[in-house]
């Protein structure tokens, strides 16, 4: 069709096979190419490590430029790595090579808060080859940052936002479990935190887009995170949590206008962790209290990211965060 919007699947792990498997069933979207590095994947039908029972005849490329010789594509959903220093040169060659991108990288949802020059540098390669860049996902990119600026909008003034995310961890994937440090000794968590490439990432961005978006100036961030210890023993398919050694972590995070806390966001996600829910509340006129059940956030992120596929494609060229494009819906 010639209206379809061709996709490469940037990142072939457990999201980007979620969303590789969305973008496969979207009439409107026809997934062309995927990439990932992995000698198990590399070379292997598409179909195959994605997880369909139907092979694509599309076979994994090792890089970018293997995939779009086998066939070209309009836009690249990229699902790799959550820091800048990682995902910094994959975004820039995917723009180079003349490609909208749509990421879930957490520290591109909102970069101007914590890497500046290199938001801008993003910003400038997609302006000068015409495409356009989004970080998103469901959290950063929707329940702690677009959702309660979306609410804002029927209140006639705010004195502060609280976003509370509480999720049972036993229902996501390995990576996420292990993320969270769950079955880790408390010394052993203390030290990969301390190293800050593990807990959730985000929570700075999501601050950041809150203020920004309507117009506050960020005085002082202040974030802290804590280990949720087990008082007894939990088992999933992923890791084993033994009494006394760890089971998720709590994170929160406080955005300052001037002296006084305008943005307070708590994380929470742990093994067996009982009452999921998402909580937003806005203290104004009116007093807001909206309570989600049910947001998967591993279904939710892929949701996201392919109904955001074809609003990327038509915007203006450069580095957009959710709160520039039109709103997000699902499609067909």
């Amino acid at each position: 069709m010639a209206d379809e919007i061709r996709v490469i699947q940037y990142g072939l792990g457990p999201i980007g096979a979620s969303i590789a498997r969305l973008t496969h069933s979207r009439s409107g979207l026809r997934l062309v190419g995927g990439v990932d590095i992995a000698p198990d994947k590399v070379g292997r039908d598409l179909g195959m490590v994605i997880g369909l029972e139907e092979n694509l005849g599309i076979p994994v490329a090792k890089t970018l430029s293997e995939a779009l010789s086998a066939a070209p594509a309009d836009v690249v959903v990229h699902s790799t790595s959550s820091y800048f220093d990682l995902f910094f040169g994959q975004i820039a060659e995917i723009l180079e090579a003349g490609l909208d991108v749509v990421s879930t990288a957490e520290e591109l949802s909102f970069p101007w808060s914590a890497h500046s020059a290199e938001a801008e540098e993003l910003d400038q390669i997609a302006k000068r080859v015409g495409k356009t860049v989004l970080g998103t996902g469901v959290n950063p990119g929707f329940l702690m940052d677009s959702l309660p600026l979306y609410l804002t909008a029927i209140c006639q003034h705010v004195d502060r936002i609280e976003v509370t995310r509480r999720m049972n961890a036993t229902l996501r994937r390995g990576p996420f479990q292990r993320k969270i440090g769950a079955g880790m000794s408390v010394a052993d968590f203390n030290a990969r935190m301390a190293e800050g490439r593990m807990g959730h990432v985000g929570l700075r961005e999501s601050v950041g887009m809150i203020f920004n978006t309507v117009g506050k100036a960020l005085s002082r961030f202040e974030t802290m995170v804590e280990p949720i210890i087990a008082d007894r023993p939990h088992e999933t398919p992923h890791v084993t949590v033994r009494t006394g050694t760890v089971r998720g972590l709590k994170q929160t995070a406080h955005g300052y206008s001037g002296d006084t806390e305008f943005v307070r966001l708590t994380f929470i996600a742990a093994i067996d962790e009982p009452e999921e829910a998402d909580t937003i509340r806005i203290f104004g006129t009116p007093n807001l209290d909206v309570t989600l059940r049910g947001t998967n956030g591993d279904i939710a992120t892929a949701a996201i990211v392919v109904n955001a596929i074809p609003r990327v494609h038509s915007a203006p060229p450069g580095l957009l965060t959710m709160r520039d494009l039109p709103i997000i819906t699902v499609s067909r």
